[in-house]
């Protein structure tokens, strides 16, 4: 099975999500709403007593992060309405997709890496988590064990070979 973000029914922009990405995103949205709207409206209430609010730059700083929280909120229910959700099930191995894990060999250096492709909302670099849509991730999306891959970064094109793929 294929994905990429298109348009859903209801009309709102589907998110691809794995299993736990779904998880962070709901456990984010709750930490929110519960702790941080708490944390912000004490902030607020404690830069009121000090009075004349045109020179209170605690106020100031309070309300905008206020608003910095409930954009993030908006932000948060709009993906998760808007979520397809990769479950264990759905996934095929027989092809690198979303939710595979890939173990691929750096032609170049001769040195093995493994990614977990996920869509671009869960996408960590540094976590060897690749969106499908960056450009090694393009370039893996679709292929078997036994390719070569070339994917074409800033730095140039690197090849790679991919060696296996996993849930």
């Amino acid at each position: 099975m294929n994905y990429a973000n298109s348009n859903n029914p209801n009309g709102t922009k589907e998110i691809i999500l794995t299993v736990d990405g779904l998880s962070k995103l709901e456990a984010e949205l709750e930490n929110l709403k519960v702790v941080r709207r708490k944390e912000i409206a004490e902030k607020i209430k404690q830069a009121l007593a000090f009075g004349d609010l045109s020179e209170n730059s605690e106020y100031d700083e309070a309300k905008n992060e206020q608003a910095q929280v409930e954009s993030r909120i908006v932000q948060i229910e709009k993906m998760l309405k808007g979520a397809k959700v990769i479950d264990d099930d759905d996934i095929n191995t027989d092809t690198v997709n979303i939710g595979t894990k890939v173990k691929i060999l750096d032609v170049e250096f001769n040195e093995e890496e493994e990614y977990t492709i996920v869509g671009p909302t869960e996408a960590d670099p540094a976590k060897n988590r690749l969106s499908y849509l960056s450009p090694v991730g393009q370039a893996l999306m679709g292929k078997a064990v036994g390719d070569e891959v070339e994917a074409s970064v800033p730095a140039g094109i690197m090849k790679f070979k991919i060696l296996s793929i996993a849930k």
